[in-house]
């Protein structure tokens, strides 16, 4: 069991549960671990979809800041770890559903404009403050879920939208109260887990064939240029006054 989340199997659904307090932000070993864990259950047979979700007082924060700070030459690590999870979530076999609550930043971003099936409580706010913690990334998963100028918006200036606003961009296949989100998701699980097994991996495959563009190779330009980023005393600068919770000088 890995401490970051737990995993859970029955009647071909896989609920896995991200669940590391206060605020379920990874660092760079936990990222690989869950890319890990998200392509062994698409290669099990006995999983026929994937639940997403979490605990606490949000989705996810994305990664870990403070090892970032302390260990800066990790960006390559967390970038590979961040590109393999997105990665497993958006190539694997069977369809992915996240279940999201609270705020939903950075590599929470990434889980969920690669999965197939969103469902969101009422609380929940997506955010991608990547230029404010001096890097770069999420975008083209951000694209997935709104259009282009949206993208932009929410890109430099770093503010978030809350999920009642954001229903109007069709990518939240439906609004709940927190209570009810994980009996939801598992109930549409539920609903897709009857169906042929074999018929639903064609389904997905094909549905990821007709997409416009390779997400993974977008994302991989992306990363380019947090490296590009870290080289800057700014990328510096912004993850020291986060740390020190201050506002960053330039």
């Amino acid at each position: 069991m890995n401490q970051a989340f737990t995993t859970h199997l029955n009647q071909g659904i896989a609920e896995l549960v991200i669940a590391k307090p206060p605020v379920n932000a990874l660092d760079s070993q936990q990222w690989h671990a869950l890319a890990r864990q998200i392509e062994a259950l698409g290669a099990d047979p006995e999983v026929r979809v994937i639940v997403i979700r979490a605990e606490g007082r949000g989705f996810c924060a994305g990664v870990d800041i403070k090892e970032l700070d302390k260990y800066p030459e990790r960006i390559v690590d967390v970038n590979a770890g961040n590109y393999a999870t997105f990665k497993a979530v958006h190539r694997n076999p069977v369809p992915v559903i996240v279940a999201v609550h609270g705020f939903v930043l950075g590599g929470g971003i990434g889980i969920t404009g690669a999965a197939d099936i969103v469902i969101a409580s009422d609380c929940a706010t997506f955010a991608l403050p990547e230029v404010d913690r001096g890097a770069m990334g999420g975008g083209a998963h951000l694209q997935r879920l709104f259009p282009v100028q949206k993208v932009r918006y929410l890109f430099f200036t770093g503010d978030s939208i809350g999920a009642p606003e954001a229903l109007q961009y069709g990518f939240i296949e439906r609004i709940v109260s927190k209570d009810q989100l994980r009996e939801t998701a598992l109930g549409i699980a539920a609903k897709i887990a009857e169906k042929s097994p074999s018929m639903i991996r064609i389904a997905k495959e094909a549905l990821n064939g007709i997409e416009d563009g390779n997400l993974e190779d977008k994302y991989r330009w992306e990363q380019g240029f947090t490296m590009q980023a870290y080289s800057s005393p700014d990328s510096a600068e912004t993850r020291r006054a986060f740390v020190e919770k201050r506002d960053a000088k330039f």
